[in-house]
């Protein structure tokens, strides 16, 4: 039944200002460093709900209503994701149950991740002692079980393998555990919120070792059933199609396994922007829906029976809608799709009520019911660009259809006209959050969108009732990976920019908006001038004869990058992390692009992975940057890029700052025995000020250096060797005597830096020690000298781990 239409009006007047304090409140809440009591956030709901009660009963003008509407729905969104904010931190891992063997009984709780060394999964916790004694764990932890080293190739073959655990099942493991702490760098993905919004508190891996108890299977539970299901059908799909690289798509599309996309193909979807399309994403559930929709209607319409009882536009609705559900939910459930399906119900409940609202408060009302389930998605760039992209559409009137040419002809004109649309309306928020553009986004996503979501997808998932479809999806996936991959190939694919701030980025995103409206050109043009503060934005530099470093959050090992008025030098590239996973192209790349720096010069230490694990990734992404190491001549990344030899005597002048190696010397390259003994140790001075960045050396050579009279004085020192006990020793700190000491450490790294004899030694000369695994990503300027800015502080948040 159809509402009156008073009820519809006092309903489309009083809803928005609701809605839209919703949201807002829930925006604020996630600005916050630290929680505050359980008890204030739960008075503040209260008081919110006391307040809308009380406006429903008073006769003030609508404009204050309005006002005070919006701030009460705004007190209790802030105060309702505060009180699920507390009692989540209350369930958190005990610090001092951190690197314990833990006897941990509980059941797998999620599809495994397959990775280079093992595997990874969720597993919800049933009991658990430490030593005997029973102790309480977070309910759900994110274990990893390593069978190799990352080093050894991956056995393809294996991937058609059953995991060593399997969805349902109950285990009794030892484990070590740790709090959930991720790197911190500029424009960098947010590790900590992400494993938040999945209900994760701890990560860990299982014991495993000749003393340890052998992990036990107990028994197979009836719990976790599509789980379960999910990962029988990728198993069956690894089995079936030969071309891992086809069958790591078709898995990611059937059940939502984005972990099983090689790479490579990562990187060429992000060049040629479809990579929206391989993964569950809302476009694939809402054509999933529609197909569903069709089908039904055209089955029902063939019932006078069904139709009395149930109009067949109301039965596709409900069916389309429950079979996108299901689909969302083997392909697991993943939050681009939660937001999709509870947009697509929101809007189908107000169209099967009767209810009639303009279309941004259908928008606000799905944003809102989005938030109320995951207030944190408000954060994640799928949140923005998803809704972003429904927005534009119903603004620009691309919902109508076309109303010239043939029916055919107007679909297809239609289906072009949307695309334009959204990607010129989404290129400036693209460029704000990823700060990169595909230019042949366009030509791509013109093949890709249909030939991924009306033929791609549909034999995927019919090949999971009839597996010879699976061929035929892998056929069509060889077609579309070859156009993309010529796509990709072209000069000109991608546009990378500064990331602009937040204001830039919020002016390009309305001018986008603009650009596109159903609005008369003279208002349109207005967005040009708003779209240029995000596409011209320069990063600010250092002005001539002045520099700056940034000690980027690697974990274990040296990242550093210096900047000049005009140059850029980068020390040490970080760890690899795995086959396809290393420093380099996780954080280097990305945050050098953010900074729009083009690298001239990369220093590699020394041979070591804690610093070169990401040097491949940085020489391919800048093809212009010169390289000076101690690698030997055999090393593989001579064949990349040929190194020159770093050796005391060379020096440089960038900008008005001079650059010198201090170590090693010519004749250390002919007896060194250890790789640390070689470290390139550079020293960069204004005149002013200067700064040390010692790589991995030792006593000896610190020794030698002091007894060589070597000017080492600076203003800040990346400790040698990451703290370790081998180096800073007493000479070496007073020669050099630095206000300020990096260390870039891994969080709880099995090696213990910094050791703690290392630190008081730092303590006792009164240098301030930073450590990466509290600061995160360390900015210093020599116009500045006294000052370390840590990312940790500049964006803390209440959900990110302090290292203590």
């Amino acid at each position: 039944m159809l509402l009156p239409p008073i009820h519809r009006l006092v309903l489309a007047g009083l809803t928005w200002p609701a809605l839209l304090g919703v949201i807002a409140g829930t925006a604020l809440q996630l600005q916050q460093a630290n929680l505050v009591s359980g008890w204030l956030y739960a008075g503040l709901v209260l008081l919110a709900l006391v307040g809308w009660a009380w406006l429903a009963t008073i006769s003030i003008a609508v404009v204050k209503r309005t006002g005070l509407l919006l701030l009460a729905f705004a007190v209790l969104g802030f105060s309702a994701t505060g009180l699920r904010s507390v009692g989540f931190v209350q369930q958190a891992l005990n610090p001092a149950l951190e690197g314990r063997d833990l006897q941990v009984t509980g059941v797998v709780a999620s599809l495994p991740q397959v990775t280079e060394n093992g595997h990874r999964f969720r597993f919800d916790v049933n009991s658990a002692s430490l030593d005997g004694a029973l102790v309480r764990l977070p309910p759900r932890i994110d274990l990893g079980w390593y069978t190799g080293q990352f080093g050894v190739p991956r056995d393809a073959a294996a991937l058609a393998l059953p995991s060593p655990v399997v969805p349902g099942e109950v285990w009794r493991l030892t484990v070590r555990l740790k709090a959930p702490h991720g790197a911190r760098n500029p424009h960098g993905f947010d590790y900590e919120l992400w494993l938040w919004e999945q209900g994760v508190q701890a990560t860990g891996y299982i014991r495993t070792g000749a003393n340890d108890p052998a992990p036990q299977r107990l028994l197979q539970t009836v719990f976790y059933p599509v789980e379960r299901l999910r990962h029988w059908v990728r198993t069956l799909i690894f089995a079936r199609i030969p071309d891992r690289s086809h069958a790591g798509l078709v898995a990611a599309l059937v059940v939502g396994d984005q972990n099983a996309i090689e790479h490579r193909d990562w990187d060429m979807f992000r060049a040629t922007g479809v990579s929206h399309l391989m993964a569950i994403s809302g476009l694939h559930i809402t054509m999933f829906a529609w197909v569903a929709m069709g089908l039904i209607a055209a089955l029902w319409r063939r019932s006078g029976a069904l139709c009395l009882w149930l109009p067949a536009p109301k039965a596709a609705l409900l069916g389309g809608l429950m079979l996108a559900t299901v689909y969302a939910v083997f392909s697991g459930w993943g939050v681009p799709a939660q937001r999709t399906i509870l947009m697509l119900w929101v809007v189908s409940a107000s169209t099967l009520l009767g209810i009639r609202w303009p279309w941004p408060q259908v928008w606000l009302l799905a944003c809102a019911a989005v938030l109320l389930i995951d207030p944190w998605a408000l954060l994640q760039a799928g949140f923005w660009l998803s809704f972003v992209a429904v927005g534009v559409l119903f603004a620009s009137n691309s919902g109508a259809s076309s109303a010239s040419g043939t029916r055919a002809f107007g679909r297809i004109a239609h289906m072009f006209r949307e695309q334009w649309v959204i990607t010129l309306a989404l290129t400036p928020l693209t460029l704000l959050l990823f700060g990169q553009v595909s230019v042949v986004g366009l030509a791509s996503n013109a093949l890709a969108i249909p030939w991924v979501t009306l033929v791609i997808t549909p034999l995927a998932m019919a090949g999971v009732f009839v597996p010879p479809l699976w061929g035929l999806a892998s056929m069509a996936i060889e077609g579309m990976n070859w156009y993309l991959a010529q796509l990709a190939a072209l000069p000109f694919a991608t546009v990378s920019v500064a990331q602009a701030p937040l204001w830039a980025g919020a002016s390009g995103v309305l001018g986008g908006v603009l650009l596109v409206m159903s609005l008369p050109w003279r208002f349109r043009l207005i967005g040009l001038p708003l779209v240029l503060p995000v596409l011209l934005w320069q990063a600010p530099r250092p002005p001539i004869g002045e520099f700056e470093l940034w000690a980027a959050d690697v974990g274990q090992g040296n990242a550093v990058i210096v900047q000049t008025a005009r140059h850029v030098l980068v020390y040490d590239t970080g760890p690899r992390y795995g086959l396809d996973n290393d420093a380099g192209q996780r954080v280097l790349v990305p945050m050098l692009s953010a900074f729009g720096a083009r690298v001239d010069a990369l220093v590699l230490s020394h041979r070591d992975s804690d610093h070169v694990g990401g040097a491949a990734a940085v020489l391919l992404a800048h093809p212009k940057a010169t390289m000076l190491s101690s690698i030997e001549d055999t090393h593989e990344l001579q064949r990349l890029r040929p190194a020159t030899r770093c050796q005391a005597g060379q020096q440089w002048r960038w900008d008005g700052v001079d650059f010198e190696v201090l170590h090693p010397s010519a004749s250390d390259y002919e007896g060194a025995s250890k790789s640390n003994a070689l470290s390139c140790t550079l020293r960069i001075s204004n005149g002013q000020r200067a700064a040390l960045l010692a790589g991995d050396i030792e006593k000896a050579q610190e020794l030698r250096l002091t007894a060589q009279g070597v000017n080492l004085k600076a203003d800040i020192l990346l400790v040698p060797h990451h703290g370790s006990q081998t180096s800073s020793t007493p000479e070496f700190l007073d020669a050099v005597s630095p206000r300020i000491a990096l260390v870039q450490s891994g969080y709880r790294n099995r090696y213990g830096h910094p050791a703690r004899p290392v630190v008081v030694r730092y303590e006792n000369r009164g240098i301030q020690l930073v450590d990466s695994s509290r600061c995160g990503a360390a900015q210093w300027r020599s116009e500045r000298p006294d000052r370390v800015v840590c990312q940790r502080d500049i964006q803390a948040r209440y959900w990110q781990h302090m290292a203590y």
